[in-house]
């Protein structure tokens, strides 16, 4: 059980572009885990009614909804909500249903007990516990695991999972960041300039059930390429 400071604030950060199919049941998962929290729920211009379901979902205690007006990218949307964040503690959160929010303690754990400062859900660490988590599609976990090996090499981190969603910070971590990307190099981004700072950069299995195309899966190949030159930009270049 963990052990949580009085004054302790999680703020989750949930990126939204047209989710509206899944977003209350995320939000409602979310709300459900027994720690101090705000959610901060940003509408990237979404356009099938994810808008009207924010606009209710922000009625509820803890729940906050912004909106730009047209869309902008996961990175611009992070870039929002880490701005409007209020907890000693950021979580980011994606709005399909892909990662639990029930392993937020097992993110939380190495922070509270001092022991890291950024940590990172794997998908692909194994925990003994669970063998039988779900995993991604194949092309999608090679595309991983290499922007994962190549990041590390520009980066001197060693990661398995660089792309992963569940990234977790102390708030003072975000101090300085500048997110830059408009889509999902984001994510290559905020490791590289993470590796520029002087924290302690934990890993921690995660629960994953990746969804397909048909389902609303937004990543790419070019996404992959654009990921590629990401990684290169950012080790030199803030």
């Amino acid at each position: 059980m963990l052990m949580l400071p009085a004054d302790f604030l999680l703020t989750v950060v949930m990126p939204v572009y047209n989710e509206a199919r899944t977003l209350r049941d995320i939000v409602e998962a979310v709300r459900t885990v027994p720690i101090p929290k705000e959610i901060v729920l940003v509408n990237d211009g979404s356009v099938d009614g994810s808008a009207a379901v924010i606009d209710e979902l922000a009625r509820l205690p803890g729940v906050r909804g912004i909106h730009h007006d047209k869309n902008r990218g996961k990175g611009a949307a992070l870039r929002t909500g880490f701005e409007q964040a209020r907890g000693t503690v950021v979580v980011i959160q994606d709005a399909d249903r892909e990662y639990d929010p029930q392993d937020f303690p097992l993110l939380l754990e190495p922070i509270l007990q001092d022991r890291a400062d950024i940590v990172y859900g794997s998908r692909f660490l194994v925990d003994s516990r669970d063998p039988g988590r779900e995993r991604d599609l194949w092309h999608h976990y090679f595309g991983n695991r290499l922007l994962t090996f190549v990041s590390n090499l520009f980066t001197g981190l060693n990661l398995t999972d660089m792309e992963t969603c569940y990234k977790c910070f102390r708030r003072e971590v975000l101090d300085g960041i500048t997110i830059k990307s408009r889509r999902f190099t984001v994510e290559p981004e905020l490791t590289a300039k993470i590796a520029k700072k002087p924290v302690r950069v934990w890993e921690v299995p995660i629960h994953y059930r990746g969804r397909g195309y048909t389902e609303g899966k937004k990543i790419g190949w070019k996404d992959a390429i654009a990921a590629m030159w990401a990684i290169a930009k950012y080790k030199f270049v803030d």
